[in-house]
């Protein structure tokens, strides 16, 4: 059964035409025909790429390898290529579905737009990626339309990654720069203070699985510190272990996984012995941002590579070297932005010509990686990088080598079962527990409100089973 939020932001600009139905012409499109192939395309080019992101992430990682960037303009919305197209970069937050809200809107459009309108390339997350990879809504065109063959063009990339990106008949849909293992990022300074010694060896041991780091925890509080800043640090540990969707395929109850209960049972537990921050609830504010800084008695985070460079780094106050990286209690993966060429696209050869430079070549990737520490999509490079802390070593880390940890994560992650109802499910049951573990309402209230919001933010819902 096809779910109505989709049917109906997205099945009515199929209707009007596949959405200017380009996925054909694009197939014509070959690797010779590409910008920085020295060709044009075979078919002619529009002058606007329209890109939509909720941050510039993307942006920085295309002018940093994207051979026919030419200049970006001051404020940062739009990047000229030497052949005089610009990218217009259109930026909305994600938090609160803000983001999917503004790029639907726009894909409703897509087929009576003008050329210089339309949507070329957007991006999404884990959390998301399902609902716009979605066969019947087409509105993410198959790589192979583009003329991008992904076990010859993109053989080097993380399986679990391909199938993150790939429809229910395992057509890729998208592709990414990123793999996002992550690892325990801790404070030197507080390790050597309560264990004597800062060494990420050391400090694996004491933060090896979930029983050991809940009786590290005891140590750390004896000192003054908390292990995490906040039960929304490791919510992602567990909801990357879940054995069923939040939605499955044809159904419309929200069902929620046995690992998620763990996570509120485990929360409420850890809250009220003192092991989180109580005053820092949730994440992506400011009392969870200054638990980053160098007053904050916080030990740990939990994060992959960009929340490395992205989030940590920025909030940091202190001198470099302070945080180095070890093993997580769980293997786990947070994250990911992909990138999709959309259909009704009228810049098919420049799109897949962003794509592969992006994601495909593995000396751009291994560029990526050292100048922003991302851990990027290609086995070989990473497992190179790996072994070199020369030119892989972090200043930010003070010269440690973060993929030296990252690589034997990544190889070991399995993705989760994956819906398109994620992103809200993930943000709404940690927002409706958070009051629960503040003690602000009991149990039973905090379920309620859980299964209010979902009904808000998803109508299409018929309800929610709990374990």
């Amino acid at each position: 059964m096809k779910k109505k939020y989709i049917s109906m932001l997205l099945m009515a600009a199929l209707t009007a035409g596949t959405l200017a139905g380009c996925g054909s012409s694009a197939g014509n499109t070959s690797q010779k025909d590409s910008p920085s192939n020295g060709g044009g395309s075979s078919t002619e080019e529009g002058k606007v790429i329209n890109v939509y992101s909720w941050n510039d992430e993307f942006m920085k990682r295309v002018r940093a390898v994207y051979p026919e960037v030419k200049k970006t303009s001051k404020d940062g919305t739009v990047t000229t290529l030497k052949d005089g197209t610009e990218i217009h970069w259109i930026i909305n937050p994600n938090q609160d579905g803000v983001y999917q809200q503004k790029l639907d809107e726009a894909l409703l459009n897509q087929a009576s737009a003008s050329a210089d309108d339309k949507v070329d390339i957007f991006l999404t997350e884990t959390d998301y990626v399902n609902k716009y990879t979605d066969a019947e809504a087409d509105v993410a065109m198959p790589l192979t339309d583009l003329g991008i063959d992904p076990d010859k063009d993109l053989p080097d990339q993380y399986e679990f990654t391909k199938i993150t990106a790939s429809d229910v008949n395992g057509v890729q849909r998208g592709s990414t720069w990123q793999c996002c293992p992550g690892l325990l990022v801790y404070r030197r300074d507080i390790a050597k203070d309560v264990f004597g010694t800062d060494d990420p060896v050391k400090v694996g041991e004491k933060v090896k699985d979930w029983d050991t780091i809940k009786a590290t925890a005891e140590e750390l509080k004896a000192k003054g510190y908390y292990t995490f800043s906040s039960y929304a640090d490791t919510f992602r540990l567990y909801g990357n272990s879940i054995s069923q969707p939040w939605v499955s395929p044809g159904e419309t109850v929200i069902k929620i996984d046995q690992k998620i209960m763990d996570w509120i049972n485990t929360s409420k537990e850890w809250l009220d012995a003192g092991y989180f921050d109580k005053t820092v609830k949730r994440q992506w504010n400011d009392d969870w941002n200054k638990a980053m800084g160098s007053k904050s008695k916080v030990f740990a985070f939990l994060f992959p590579a960009w929340g490395i460079d992205f989030t940590l780094k920025p909030n940091w106050d202190g001198e470099n070297g302070v945080w180095a990286v070890t093993n997580p209690p769980q293997e786990y993966n947070w994250g990911g932005s992909y990138i999709h060429a959309c259909t009704g696209t009228d810049n098919a050869g420049h799109v897949k010509d962003i794509i592969l430079s992006v994601t495909g070549n593995k000396e751009n990737l291994l560029k990526i990686s050292k100048d922003y520490l991302d851990y990027t999509n290609t086995k070989s490079g990473m497992n190179e990088a790996a072994k070199d802390s020369k030119t892989y070593a972090s200043k930010f880390l003070g010269g440690q080598n973060s993929f030296e940890y990252f690589a034997p994560v990544a190889e070991k992650i399995v993705i989760a079962p994956l819906s398109a109802y994620d992103q809200g499910c993930v943000e709404l049951i940690q927002n409706s527990f958070s009051d629960y573990f503040q003690g602000q309402v009991d149990f039973d209230k905090a379920k309620a409100n859980f299964e209010t919001a979902i009904k808000e933010r998803y109508p299409d819902t018929t309800g929610v089973q709990w374990p």
